[in-house]
């Protein structure tokens, strides 16, 4: 293993990690004002707080990819001024990224040990280092082959790897980001056993999510952050997730949207037997998906990332075009339809990506207010010139309606935080009359305010009489927002459920490829 320092001794008490008014300033921008936080020993403790609160600044500064204009570090009592991940690494401390850092084709034991690897420069010791990966696999009884490769294995096995990087590396203080964004209940829970014994055996862990109910079930202290500045730490048993929400905000939010029963009507969209081929794989992205979305009602696609969502929606809305099967478009078969084409016919699209599909950085929040609709009247004339104070009025009055802010319609698209992006996408294509609504991870990267308020727009658009298709790989949305549910698997749906009769550990189980009927009896 690796040459890190020893932490305390399992069940030491004390600070594991102690920060103190620690400030790091950008231009035009105080990410940290002073901030104070400190971890156990033993200790499972949360860092919280909206986009842009500070949390990520403060972690890179603590895994040593960032420096602090001021303040002090110290680990386990002693003073700690990194330089580099390094440093860190050799202090005892992990780091577990949202977004996975393997090398696919490689196996588990070479991506465990990538970077520190036994043997000399010329070669790898490839049985020494499979015998150490070997060893830490039945220590924390994670179920990994540390000969497979990593491109393999589902995404919760890839977070294992993820973990076991970090702990070949001697890692007493694991930094946790966002751990359970693509895993399914049962592999969720099977992280928790994990971070719970690892805790127990004297370590420390931060654990950073927007999922506050994970928050509560796991963690021990909650530190929240807002504006740069920590507004406090709390004990789990002396909070729950409105006051810890109400301390990231700075106001009282809703949680769960109240909506009444869905007044459901004629079907709008109808997808049957979609097939799409991968273009390099011998299998198929889209394996004869069948589905319809009707007036009055929100459809929930739920699944993990990377089981044909995406192919999914762009089919859906003439992004792609499938290799067999029909897109239904309010009676009219749209599947070689283009995208403007299904504007024109009533079809409005949130896409997942806000950044390279929903808007244009370069563009003011006037231009941005109505991209897909700047041909057509009342924006563009006969000779297809734009009515400059139409198009400005329009944008007034959506800002104002949907609350973007800053509320000027002269903002650049680049300088809006990732909440009010998504609420002047939102804006965009529900006033612009659609007949059906497609949304592709509407709430991904969004403040909890402006999480709430998006969802009370997707209510609202269905009590309205819209058809609305809602993707999302939060759990948690799909179960809250939806009024019937449909679970994805390798590009095939694993069945249907009325949102009134699910629940996460049915989900959970379709969601890992068990058809409705065994996922049913399962979970029961």
């Amino acid at each position: 293993m690796s040459d890190a320092a020893p932490a305390a001794a399992a069940g030491a008490p004390g600070a594991a990690v102690r920060m103190e008014a620690i400030t790091k300033r950008f231009p035009l921008v105080l990410a940290n004002d002073a901030v104070d936080f400190d971890v156990a020993w033993g200790e499972i403790h949360a860092l919280i707080g909206e986009n842009g609160a500070g949390k990520s600044t403060l972690m890179k500064i603590l895994y040593g990819l960032q420096g602090a204009d001021e303040g002090t570090l110290t680990i386990d009592g002693a003073a700690y001024a990194p330089t580099s991940a390094r440093d860190a690494i050799r202090r005892g401390i992990g780091m577990v990224h949202q977004h996975f850092m393997l090398v696919a084709p490689l196996s588990v034991t070479e991506n465990v040990v990538l970077g520190s690897e036994p043997g000399h420069a010329a070669q790898l010791d490839y049985r020494a280092a499979r015998r150490t990966t070997r060893d830490l696999i039945e220590r924390f009884g994670f179920d990994i082959d540390p000969d497979e490769a990593v491109g393999d294995l589902p995404l919760g096995r890839q977070q294992q790897v993820e973990i076991l990087k970090a702990l070949y590396r001697d890692a007493r203080i694991l930094i946790m980001d966002e751990p359970t964004a693509v895993l399914t209940p049962q592999e969720t829970r099977g992280l928790f056993r994990f971070l719970r014994e690892y805790a127990a055996d004297g370590n420390a862990i931060v654990f950073i999510s927007h999922k506050l109910d994970e928050v509560m079930e796991i963690c021990d202290r909650m530190s929240v952050m807002r504006d740069g500045a920590m507004i406090g730490t709390v004990e789990r048993e002396a909070t729950d997730t409105r006051k810890l929400a109400t301390m990231m905000v700075g106001r009282e939010v809703l949680l769960r949207v109240d909506k009444a029963p869905a007044d459901v009507r004629e079907t709008r969209l109808a997808v049957h037997d979609l097939r799409l081929r991968h273009p390099d794989k011998p299998k198929d992205l889209l394996a004869g998906v069948d589905l319809d979305v009707r007036a009055g009602e929100i459809l929930g696609v739920a699944g993990i990332e990377g089981n044909g969502q995406s192919e999914l929606v762009e089919c859906i809305t003439g992004l792609r075009t499938p290799d067999a099967g029909t897109v239904t478009l309010l009676g009219d078969d749209v599947t070689h339809a283009s995208a403007r084409q299904r504007r024109h016919a009533g079809l409005s699209h949130v896409p997942e990506d806000r950044n390279a599909r929903g808007l244009v950085a370069s563009y003011d929040a006037s231009m941005n207010a109505i991209l897909g609709d700047h041909h057509d009247a009342p924006y563009a004339g006969a000779l297809g010139l734009l009515d400059l104070e139409r198009v400005r009025e329009h944008a007034r009055r959506i800002i104002e309606a949907y609350d973007v802010r800053p509320d000027s319609i002269d903002v650049l698209a680049r300088a809006y935080s990732g909440g009010n992006a998504q609420k002047l996408i939102v804006a965009r294509e529900l006033e612009r009359d659609p007949k059906v609504l497609v949304l592709a991870q509407p709430t991904r990267g969004v403040d909890i305010g402006a999480i709430e308020f998006i969802h009370r727009q997707i209510v609202r658009a269905r009590d309205e009489g819209l058809a609305v298709l809602l993707v999302s790989a939060d759990l948690n949305e799909v179960l809250s927002l939806s009024d019937r549910i449909v679970v994805m698997y390798e590009g095939a749906l694993m069945g249907e459920l009325a949102a009134a009769d699910a629940d996460p550990e049915t989900l959970g189980l379709m969601m890992a490829g068990a058809r409705v009927e065994d996922a049913t009896a399962d979970a029961a």
